[in-house]
């Protein structure tokens, strides 16, 4: 399964901080449960994938020929 494949599988997703000074990212779906832990530079550079992704998807969404 790629980035482009839909998928029929909902999910709940959770981030904040831990007590231990990392960030954590909580996925859980169909039963499975997935803690990330990062510490806050490397959520730093997680966030700014996830500006850079949706600033392309903005992109791709915009009429084609039309000025905003």
């Amino acid at each position: 399964m790629g980035i482009n494949s839909e998928s029929d599988i909902a999910g709940n997703l959770q981030i904040g901080p831990t007590t231990d000074g990392m960030v954590r990212i909580y996925v859980e779906a169909d039963g499975i449960e997935l803690p990330f832990d990062f510490d806050p530079e490397e959520a730093e550079e997680i966030a700014d994938e996830i500006r850079a992704a949706a600033a392309g998807a903005r992109a791709m969404s915009k009429p084609k020929g039309k000025k905003r």
